[in-house]
């Protein structure tokens, strides 16, 4: 039977997202990016009481929606049928993902209506990405998020309907619902990052060196390297705290993904999000729009010279204020136009993996030209199921935790993944230098 089990849940499947916003950094520029979905770890076993098996929960993690458990459960329950099949009646043949996309077609009162017909339905209804793309695609930016996506919906356009009954109702469970899909897409919204994730520091540190030695040592052979001291007399390291933004800033808008907010709501959002790829704040027009931004950080001297200032006007975007709560990040990508980078931590701090661009990350599956690129979902989900494979690479990745005073060069043409690890504010700009 563990054989069995085994096998079955090292198996892969694929998932799509619908108009989803892309927490990415400077990928931006990429026509489409699709993803890959891995069934959760082999030893996954989990009862209304057990612990996962060599992860942790966060403190603040909800029980598990509705009750739903994975698939793997199902084996060990002798005689159990899988509700989901009996709810979703014909429409059993169809894969998670498939049914999900199909709902991402219906509007809020529609979803609602279809929640009635079974339970099978009212947790696949209640999948929070469904709601999410509702308010970003009908709100854009003009929302207040309130506790969870779906109501935020409701509370907008119905606010008659007593949200607080609905978040009551929120805590029904549904006996023996086993799906892989919707349970690993809960576990990654919800799991700490692991110690053996973080650990692991091999880049190098240099401090007070002189351009040339940045030039022969590191952009000349594209290496990466992690830069201290070089922003200590910046005003943004002791000024840029939450209170000190928001007032500065008032009524801007933004970019977050694909809408517009305020800064103050988006802090509101990140305070409350529990889900498995956070919004990310990353707008390239912070300067133009607050002025006062751009005065207080300065370019580090080792990337002051960008043979793309020449364009002026023209330029493509080339710098970006990132704000974002822990968990949210930017999965593997490659700068474009064949510019190098610098990422400066005001707040917070980052972990970083860095592959060269000769290896290509595993489970990361760029299209011939490079417009595409498959991945998986979310950021925690690589770490879930590919970080441990990259420990007996001859070529290992370039990792390192990036910290609030702390500068990191990126060069160009190097795979490189972020995540927070805990609320963060940085600056980075893309850059050509003559090397």
């Amino acid at each position: 039977m563990l054989s069995c089990r085994r096998s079955l849940l090292s198996q892969t499947i694929k998932r799509k997202t619908k108009n989803k916003p892309k927490n990415k950094t400077k990928v931006k520029t990429h026509k489409k990016v699709s993803r890959t979905r891995d069934y959760i770890p082999k030893n996954m076993h989990l009862e209304d009481n057990e612990e996962e098996v060599g992860f942790n929960l966060k403190s603040s993690a909800p029980s598990r929606s509705h009750g739903v458990q994975p698939l793997g459960n199902l084996y060990f329950n002798p005689g159990a049928i899988n509700s989901r099949n009996i709810g979703l009646g014909t429409l059993q043949i169809l894969s998670d993902e498939l049914v999900l996309e199909i709902l991402g077609l219906l509007e809020g009162t529609q979803l609602g209506v279809l929640a009635t017909v079974s339970k099978s339905f009212y947790v696949f209804t209640s999948h929070e990405p469904l709601w999410r793309n509702l308010v970003l695609d009908n709100l854009k930016g003009r929302f207040f998020y309130n506790r969870s996506w779906k109501v935020t919906y409701i509370s907008t356009f119905h606010p008659s309907f007593d949200v607080s009954r609905s978040a009551r109702s929120s805590g029904l469970r549904v006996r023996d619902f086993y799906s892989d899909y919707l349970f690993q897409s809960w576990l990654c919204a919800n799991l700490e990052m692991k110690p053996e994730w973080l650990e692991r520091d091999n880049i190098i540190r240099k401090r007070g060196i002189s351009v040339d030695d940045f030039l022969t040592n590191f952009e000349e052979p594209n290496k990466p390297v992690l830069l201290e001291g070089c922003m200590d007399n910046w005003d943004a390291l002791g000024k840029w705290d939450r209170d000190y933004l928001v007032n500065l800033c008032g009524d801007a808008l933004f970019a977050v993904g694909p809408v517009k907010m305020r800064l103050d709501d988006y802090f509101s959002y990140a305070d409350q999000v529990k889900e498995e790829r956070p919004l990310y704040l990353f707008d390239p027009k912070f300067a133009e729009k607050i002025p006062t931004l751009g005065s207080e950080y300065d370019v580090p001297v080792y990337f002051r010279e960008d043979l793309f200032s020449v364009l002026g006007n023209r330029r493509p975007d080339y710098r970006w204020i990132i704000i974002g709560p822990a968990g949210s990040g930017s999965s593997f990508h490659i700068d474009p136009n064949s510019t190098s980078a610098w990422n400066a931590v005001i707040r917070g701090s980052k972990k970083w993996i860095l592959f060269p661009p000769d290896v290509v990350p595993p489970g990361v599956h760029p299209s011939p030209d490079g417009a595409e690129v498959a991945c998986p979902v979310s950021i925690i989900e690589w770490f879930m199921n590919f970080y441990d494979a990259t420990k007996d690479w001859k070529k290992r990745p370039i990792e390192c935790i990036c910290k609030a005073g702390e500068v990191i060069f990126v060069p160009n043409g190097w795979w490189h993944l972020v995540i927070n690890l805990e609320e963060s504010v940085a600056i980075t700009q893309n850059y050509v230098s003559r090397v």
